[in-house]
């Protein structure tokens, strides 16, 4: 097996029409029927914190996050992280994650949240948000909505219905 060689960058504006695609072989046409996505439609983006991964000029990776808040708590949500199938199991998704955490670190962020895979996200410092603090507008299994507080103490105030900054 060829060690790939991979470039890590954030995402640029022109990087949009490749992430759609790259996002459309990964999820396929049903990812616009979950609730993540539909909290997304129309929001905003942090371009700041997103981050892409290539090989050459072909695209395989990105993560992007964008700007959401609960009552007066203003925060962040990571999604959709995506792989191309085709470099799928090769550490991509993860190393894309620690880049947009990082990112979000630098950028004064308190919170990060996310509806994903537990097993997958709690490697990364994430874990289920507590009964009842959080909730989105559709359904989602509570056991695949997760945080990782970056600022101590952050969450302590945090609870209610989570809404989109819009664009």
């Amino acid at each position: 097996m060829t060690t790939l060689s991979l470039v890590i960058r954030p995402e640029r504006p022109e990087d949009a029409p490749a992430i759609d695609r790259l996002q459309a072989r990964a999820f396929g046409p049903g990812r616009f029927a979950r609730t993540a996505y539909r909290l997304r439609e129309g929001a905003a983006e942090r371009m700041d914190l997103g981050v892409t991964a290539s090989v050459g000029s072909f695209l395989v990776g990105s993560v992007r996050m964008g700007p959401v808040r609960a009552g007066p708590s203003a925060f962040v949500m990571l999604g959709p992280l995506a792989v191309d199938p085709s470099f799928a199991g090769r550490g991509i998704g993860g190393t894309l994650t620690r880049a947009t955490l990082e990112a979000a670190r630098q950028a004064g962020e308190g919170l990060v949240i996310l509806v994903g895979d537990a097993p997958y996200y709690t490697r990364f410092g994430f874990a289920p948000v507590p009964p009842g603090r959080l909730t989105l507008p559709g359904p989602v299994d509570p056991a695949r909505l997760l945080w990782l507080e970056l600022q101590a103490g952050f969450c302590a105030g945090v609870s209610g219905l989570v809404e989109a900054v819009r664009a």
